[in-house]
């Protein structure tokens, strides 16, 4: 049944999005219905972090079919603890829309002085030390440097749902970042936009009480092999089969609209990333060796390492590069979406080491 709010929210939803047209509930056939319809119907609303995805419809539904499994389905991992996770890892990777919704869901969980605290980035007020444990080993995912990330506070058990939500949202910041706007917010004065942050919240806590069952979104994509790589989803036959499924469907995506040799190269370049701030951006090595590629690949490469390493760099004039070239909005989003994925992909890599490995000496 859709809800008044998910009625409400449709219009706005779309105004969220740029550099790509968005596809409305209205104007929505085929894969790209039905994700909408069962996004509306489990999690509360067509939401614009997915929705920009809709000009590639298989991308699409990896999008949804990854936050779903990890994130709204049940499993050993309460609801408000992945929120925690995914706020945290939104505030490394400077995702403010990201932030905003997702420590709305948190306060609309907690409903006590711990509330806005991820949001705000203070740990330190977290009373719940296991949630302010799991917040800093978050916030640290994305680092390069093993020293620098925090020891996994769960048991290998729970690893495809927590890995599972950060890898997530490594992925979708990165989207979010370079489609939406800043905040879902609507521009107000501050004493106004407090209201509306108690009243997200409320609405949040009643959209994460909905009933996901595990596995549903198992029939908007072909079945697919695990990678190997992403060994941390093995367990869940829920959270597995979408993360072969959303990996499958990625690297597809990536191989029509991706030049290889483009493929290869960001590969390399995030294999070799370097905690240094330059790897993010600024004079970072790998502008220079973009310069070195054949001229025809070189907006892809940049667009590909700006997504991957500093999607909130990414500007109009970056995408404009490689749309000048034919590239349409399908291709737009299989790029971005490769690129993030290939990013993320990869951070997961590394936190299930990490897990494997015991702590680290810090």
């Amino acid at each position: 049944m859709v809800t008044l709010f998910a009625r409400a929210t449709r219009r706005v939803s779309v105004t969220h999005i740029r550099h790509v047209a968005p596809v409305s509930l209205r104007a929505a056939t085929g894969l790209t219905a039905r994700v909408y319809r069962q996004m509306e119907a489990d999690f509360g609303m067509v939401a614009p972090p997915v929705m920009l995805h809709a000009a590639a419809p298989d991308t699409l539904a990896a999008c949804w079919s990854i936050l779903r499994e990890t994130m709204l389905a049940p499993g050993l991992v309460d609801r408000s603890v992945k929120e925690a996770v995914a706020a945290a890892v939104s505030l490394a990777n400077e995702c403010p829309y990201c932030v905003e919704v997702h420590g709305a869901a948190l306060a609309g969980l907690l409903r006590g002085p711990d509330a806005w605290a991820v949001a705000g980035d203070r740990f330190d007020d977290l009373g719940d030390p296991h949630v302010r444990e799991l917040a800093r080993w978050a916030r640290a995912s994305g680092n390069p440097s093993a020293q620098a990330r925090h020891p996994a506070p769960f048991p290998p058990g729970q690893a495809p749902e927590l890995i599972g939500v950060a890898v997530t949202f490594h992925y979708i910041n990165r989207m979010v970042n370079v489609f939406l706007q800043d905040s879902p917010m609507p521009p107000a004065p501050a004493p106004v936009l407090r209201v509306v942050r108690r009243v997200t919240a409320r609405l949040m806590r009643g959209m994460a009480s909905r009933r996901s069952d595990p596995g549903r979104s198992a029939d908007l994509l072909p079945d697919a092999p695990l990678p190997a790589d992403l060994a941390w989803a093995a367990g869940p036959t829920h959270i597995a089969g979408a993360v072969a499924r959303v990996a499958a469907a990625i690297d597809a995506g990536g191989a029509r609209s991706v030049p290889e040799r483009v493929r290869r190269f960001v590969s390399a370049q995030l294999a070799s990333r370097t905690p240094e701030p330059a790897g993010l951006g600024g004079d970072a090595p790998w502008k220079s060796a973009v310069a070195e590629l054949p001229e025809r690949d070189r907006p892809a490469a940049r667009l590909a390492m700006l997504v991957a390493l500093a999607s909130y760099r990414v500007t109009d004039a970056v995408i404009e590069d490689f749309r000048a070239q034919g590239h349409d909005d399908r291709a737009i989003i299989e790029l971005t979406s490769w690129a993030s994925f290939a990013a993320a992909r990869q951070i997961g890599a590394e936190l299930h080491r990490d897990l494997a490995s015991g702590p680290s000496p810090r």
